[in-house]
């Protein structure tokens, strides 16, 4: 039995791949979207685009507590993939789960770092706050003993690969001339293609395993450094890279100068690459599981052939 899923923040960056591997996997998929957002041709095209694959749209805000329980009571599994900005509006998710009293799993927004464990340190304000806003709503979920898996994966490949880790430039393909290196560059990260990331967020929602744990996706192939990157890069392109050394020192003035969304970018920097936020800590199997050794079955995108479409 598959379980009937809602996304809310379904025309999301990550929010839409969940959307379309539910439905494509099998599930009864349930995607809540704001009528104003369809004012947007893109989204607007993208919401046909789920009704194409047989997802049932439901008109309703976080604001609306009446529609969201009335939205909730229809599904067993709920995944939120708002944004930054909505975080703490998740507490309005909790509470119609608790009403609707329905809900077997709630999956609340996370897709990135475990913010329980980050080494995050200021002056990564804007990235503090996101991390410490992500853990008080972890800490309202279990406060309200609603069943829970979180779903920490490190960076998105998409936002993260093309520059090289460079994340604040917003490269669409790795640069070929020149590149900078923050710290040693030997700091293990955490890379997934959005797509690798949904699948493994649709296997854990009906299994026991993950139920109020901590599914970590991180496959092997997917930890590797700046250098290891930028190294893979460079034999793909027969060239070698003018590199730039950024010492930690340089970098966390840096992120006090720029105005948002820059700061948040460079702090992620900061904390990813500096401090090895994903790898700085053991997964115990008192609170968490890993993706890949749970699912050996799925084929993930390693970074190595995620590159190759750049080539």
């Amino acid at each position: 039995m598959t379980s009937k899923i809602l996304v809310i923040g379904a025309t999301g960056n990550i929010g839409k791949v969940i959307v379309q591997e539910s439905a494509k996997s099998g599930h009864a998929t349930f995607a809540l979207v704001r009528e104003a957002s369809l004012s947007d041709p893109v989204k607007a095209k993208l919401v046909e685009s789920f009704k194409d694959l047989g997802v049932t749209i439901l008109y309703g805000s976080l604001t609306d507590k009446e529609s969201l329980v009335n939205v909730i009571k229809q599904v067993e599994v709920v995944i939120s993939a708002v944004g930054r900005a909505q975080i703490l509006d998740q507490v309005n998710i909790i509470d119609a789960i608790k009403e609707s009293g329905n809900v077997k799993r709630f999956l609340p927004s996370e897709f990135g770092n475990d913010v329980d464990r980050t080494v995050a340190i200021e002056p990564a304000t804007a990235t503090l706050s996101n991390y410490n806003k992500k853990a008080q709503i972890r800490r309202v979920i279990e406060a309200a003993k609603i069943p829970y898996t979180y779903v920490v994966t490190g960076c998105f490949a998409g936002f993260f690969v093309p520059c090289l880790g460079q994340c604040h430039l917003r490269l669409r393909s790795p640069p070929r001339d020149k590149v900078s290196i923050y710290d040693s560059g030997n700091g293990k990260a955490i890379f997934n293609i959005e797509e690798d990331i949904a699948t493994y967020t649709l296997k854990a929602v009906d299994d026991p395993r993950t139920v109020n744990k901590i599914l970590y996706v991180y496959p092997p192939k997917n930890i590797v450094s700046q250098n290891d990157m930028v190294g893979l890069w460079e034999r793909k392109i027969g060239k070698t890279l003018e590199k730039t050394n950024v010492s930690e020192e340089e970098l966390l003035k840096s992120i006090q100068e720029p105005l948002p969304p820059i700061d948040f970018a460079m702090g992620l920097i900061h904390t990813i690459f500096v401090k090895s936020d994903h790898t700085s800590f053991t997964i115990d199997p008192s609170f968490g599981v890993e993706a890949s050794e749970l699912y050996p079955q799925v084929k993930y995108t390693s970074i190595d052939e995620y590159l190759d479409r750049f080539v």
